[in-house]
């Protein structure tokens, strides 16, 4: 590793920044004091005598208190939870740990122990990319320890021969074992080897300036991610240089709602305990649930300094309070740091106009730059907005006490004011080079010494302007996400040409935020209208699933076109240039022509349901206000199972006292007809009809697919995008979902119920079927059924489930089917849930349904917008429906089936196959078909899964609709 340069930069025109042995040693206006390194900041903010400490806010609004005295108390004893791990200083832990109230106590525990945290976000859903990313910092850090929770523990992928230990055993180590016992300054206790008189207690490490407190992630979401070791000298001299520029002192409050694994969070954590000030430490998903919480959590608890994207502006601008809102007093509010994407000024002057009733100072918002590299904000503008007045993005101001800043050229040679240039940097706040690569760090710093940020500037009157970037990585609200992992992505689909797609970040004029702006070629002939329609739909689905975000360009070029370096290598960054030109126009609007087409012609919004309703979903799909016509439809946009959930939260807001069921979405997915929809009589309500239209466009023979054994057919919304353009796709729901509907008595009821309204809605086949799970069994009934009545029904699909139930239908008593449902909502992970059967078994129904939701996860309850009384509902509905098939029993013959199987939720995969789902054998007349697809039994068709499973699907049922 590079040998960290002491040295402060210099700023064009500024005299030299000094040492960083001031900045390490000196106390700082409010006592950032560098004795004893970090875990001198903690214990002097624990023995100060006073209460001040840590305000939690979980993932449901929940709060919790931890004083600092309290945090130093628990660390010490997860310090001696670790001991037994058998670590020295300086060793490395990685934490994979999703709640501020495990990583903090976790964190301090390594630095007080002199270990080493590295913070890594826990995974989120897709295991192969966890698995490759968890190698990749195995193999930078010579497989270091885990710490995670129980939860995520079974959401990790497989670890063989790693050590992985669960923060819940870390905090129930014994109060006695404290673990904290003092070695002399600068000698290595060895962790897990105590001494007699310390049994089982682990050493309190005295660091060195230069020791790395804290490795740190970049691109927290690449495999390739570089690991950065930042020193207590770099932090202490940071929170220094910090406390002084914005005036900290003991009686702020500082909340954060930063993901740890971001350096934003350890800043804001770090900054207030280093003046033994307060601090609200907020969970992501509650934050970003509903923007105005930002708000509503900084006056209840007297915030003082916080941080919020520039997105998280426009987000609050579209959601303002109601006027004279008394509860919501901003006037304590003093700063709002800026950063991880431009702030856009006009963004931000709407965001302090708006607030201003309520307290917020013209001068709140501070835009500011800072890397994880330099240890976050590293310059701050404090003249925004009079410095900025004629500007599309806020300048970045001057560089903090000690913080170089220089632009330069090719041969890194300092430029003037003015020129536009490599941005670099310099100072006891810079990093020393990246872990365990040395040619990554050797490119990262020049010849003298400075930091190359991979971004472009000029400095104007000593102040920072960032004019581009020269990274790979796209920012999507305040995230990086490098250009690389998208491309691989988007590469992988079969509708785009290997290695000819490109991803660069572009921002529309007036949006908030990056986006991304993808170029590819497709896999069909450019002249094939509907191939390259598939394709655009595909990239674009894509993208919105992994990413959370639909690009703001999609444009297909062929392979001709697309800029290559002489080595191959696409160039990003002309084509970019040439897409703002205007080079790509006419293509552009043929490719929005493609996709566009289904839409119908453009009406515009005709009164103001209509623009409220148009509103949301231009909000939801990335689009202008003026793109989105009363003909637009929510599924033909590409609208997901989480989009029905997040329109209908932001419907309710829009439309006070309406709170429409996810179905009600579906059913009436165009503007206008939404619109009609809220503006009917509050209560109305509707014959029950078993068919929600998913997808209605296309030639091809319908498909109709049974729910699950939960009833409900959110979870068939991904999967029927696909089939867009190509046959129209129905999903079966179960009864007693609407208000007063009656619960099905028998299978044999609810099988003719679902024969009729599929022969309403198709008169005569032939007919394709298919069911999920229990809709399996439903699937194969109704096929029966309609052959009975003389018809052709061409396919059958059954997804993971064998023809006989029942055995598994009486297993599935009040208590295995909560946990069932639990589950298929992914409230629970399958531990949590084996852990928690045993002790609900004796306890009366309605407890039960407590203590499953009190184990739930909050943000996935706050996804699903999903209460305790409704959830008693659902799990009476699935339990309905475990009745009426514990009386059924397979008979009789369908000329064949094709089962999709999975992973089961017990055994082997193969056992499955042999031994139970080959059984459908029994009940066909013809020869089946058994097609593996990805993912276990409640995942094969989540965002991750359903790529791939809807193309096994697709050329399954072609080839059966086809004639076999």
């Amino acid at each position: 590793m590079r040998a960290q340069a002491m040295r402060a930069g210099t700023m064009a025109g500024d005299t030299d920044g000094g040492s960083a042995e001031p900045l390490w040693r000196a106390a700082d206006g409010g006592g950032a004091v560098a004795g004893g390194g970090l875990a001198g900041l903690l214990r002097r903010a624990a023995g100060g005598g006073s209460e001040r400490g840590l305000l939690y806010v979980d993932e449901g609004g929940a709060v919790t208190v931890q004083s600092y005295a309290g945090l130093h108390e628990l660390a010490g004893r997860m310090l001696a939870g670790l001991g037994a791990l058998g670590l020295r200083p300086g060793a490395e832990v990685v934490l994979v740990l999703e709640r501020a109230p495990d990583v903090v106590p976790v964190f301090w525990a390594c630095v007080l122990g002199g270990l080493t945290p590295c913070p890594m976000a826990p995974p989120q859903g897709d295991p192969a990319r966890w698995a490759a990313r968890l190698e990749h910092v195995g193999r930078l850090l010579g497989d270091p320890p885990i710490v995670t929770g129980r939860k995520l523990l079974t959401a990790l992928p497989s670890l063989p021969g790693r050590t992985v230990a669960l923060v819940e055993d870390l905090r129930d180590t014994a109060p006695g074992r404290s673990g904290l016992r003092d070695t002399a300054p600068g000698r290595s206790a060895i962790l897990g080897e105590p001494s007699a008189a310390h049994q089982g207690a682990a050493g309190v490490h005295e660091p060195a300036p230069d020791d790395v407190a804290v490795l740190m992630l970049t691109s927290g979401s690449s495999g390739d991610s570089k690991a950065v070791p930042l020193t207590h000298a770099n932090l202490l001299s940071a929170l220094a240089a910090k406390a002084e520029r914005l005036a900290c002192h003991p009686g702020d409050v500082m909340m954060n709602w930063i993901a740890f694994d971001h350096i934003a969070a350890i800043e804001a954590h770090l900054l207030p305990l280093s003046m033994a000030a307060s601090q609200v430490q907020v969970e992501p998903p509650y934050m970003l649930g509903d923007p105005l919480r930002f708000l509503r959590l900084a006056a209840q608890h007297g915030v003082t300094l916080t941080f919020a994207p520039n997105f998280l502006f426009g987000e609050i601008n579209k959601a303002l309070p109601p006027p004279g809102d008394p509860e919501l007093d901003l006037s304590a509010l003093r700063r709002i740091l800026s950063g991880g994407e431009a702030v856009v000024c006009d963004t931000a002057r709407r965001f302090l106009r708006a607030l201003a009733p309520y307290g917020l100072r013209t001068g709140a918002i501070v835009p500011a730059f800072g890397m994880t590299e330099t240890c976050a904000g590293s310059t701050m503008n404090l003249a925004f907005p009079e410095a900025d007045e004629d500007r599309e993005f806020a300048s970045l101001g001057p560089p903090i006490p000690g913080f170089g800043v220089r632009i330069a050229d090719r041969d890194d040679a300092p430029l003037p004011a003015e020129v536009e240039g490599e941005l670099q940097v310099s100072g006891p706040m810079v990093f020393g080079g990246y872990a365990g690569d040395p040619e990554a760090s050797a490119a990262a710093f020049t010849g003298d010494g400075w930091f190359r940020t991979g971004d472009r500037g000029r400095l104007s009157d000593g102040r920072l302007i960032l004019t581009g970037r020269s990274k790979d990585s796209i920012i999507v609200n305040g995230v990086n996400h490098p250009c690389q992992e998208v491309e691989a992505a988007l590469g992988a689909l079969p509708e785009v040409r290997d290695t000819c797609v490109a991803a660069f970040p572009v921002r529309r004029p007036g949006d908030d935020t990056e986006r991304p702006a993808v170029v590819f070629t497709p896999s069909v002939p450019l002249s094939d209208e509907e191939g390259v329609r598939r394709a655009l739909v595909a990239v674009r689905d894509k993208v919105a699933r992994v990413w959370g975000v639909r690009p703001a360009v999609i444009l297909p070029l062929p392979a001709s076109e697309l800029p290559r370096t002489a080595l191959g290598k696409i160039q990003r960054g002309l084509l970019r240039r040439r897409l703002d030109e205007g080079e790509f126009a006419e293509r552009q609007r043929r490719a929005a022509e493609l996709t566009g087409r289904r839409r119908g012609a453009h009406l515009p919004p005709r009164d103001g349901a209509e623009r409220a309703v148009a509103g949301a979903y231009a909000d939801l799909f990335g689009l202008r206000p003026g793109e989105v016509g009363a003909t637009a439809n929510f599924l033909e946009l590409g609208g997901t199972s989480l989009d029905v959930l997040r329109l209908k939260q932001r419907l309710r807001r829009d439309f006070p006292g309406r709170d429409l069921p996810p179905t009600a979405i579906l059913r009436a997915p165009t503007v206008r007809a939404l619109a009609a929809l809220l503006e009917g009589e509050p209560g109305q309500s509707t014959p029950y009809d078993p068919i929600v239209p998913l997808q209605q466009t296309g030639e091809g023979t319908p498909l109709f697919c049974v729910h699950p054994g939960v009833g409900e057919v959110l979870v068939f919304v991904n999967l029927a995008g696909y089939f867009s353009g190509e046959r129209p796709f129905h999903a079966l729901r179960a009864r007693g979902f609407g208000p007063g509907e009656p619960h099905f008595g028998s299978f044999e009821e609810m099988v003719s119920c679902y024969v009729d309204a599929i022969r309403l809605r198709q008169p005569a086949g032939p007919y394709a079927i298919a069911g999920y799970s229990y809709g399996g069994a439903v699937a194969f009934e109704i096929a029966k059924a309609l052959e009975g009545l003389g018809e052709r029904v061409d396919f059958v699909g059954i997804f993971n489930l064998p023809p006989h139930i029942r055995q598994r239908m009486n297993e599935l008593d009040f208590t295995e089917g909560a946990l069932h449902l639990a589950l298929f909502l992914d409230l629970l992970a399958p531990a949590e849930a084996g852990a928690l059967q045993p002790a609900l078994r004796d306890l009366p129904a309605p407890r039960q349904i407590d203590r499953i939701m009190a184990a739930a996860s909050k943000r996935r309850l706050a996804e699903l917008d999903l209460g305790r009384d409704q959830f008693a509902a659902w799990v009476d509905l699935a339990q309905s429906l475990v009745r009426a098939g514990r009386s059924y029993e397979p008979s009789g013959t369908v000329a064949s089936v094709s089962v999709f199987y999975a992973i089961p939720l017990r055994g082997t995969k193969q056992d499955w196959l042999d031994h139970d789902l080959r059984k459908w054998d029994d009940f066909t007349r013809g020869e089946n078909r058994y097609l593996e697809v990805p993912g276990e039994h409640y995942t094969l068709m989540n965002a991750h899964h359903v790529d791939a499973f809807q193309r096994v699907l697709r050329a399954e049922l072609d080839r059966c609709l086809r004639g076999r």
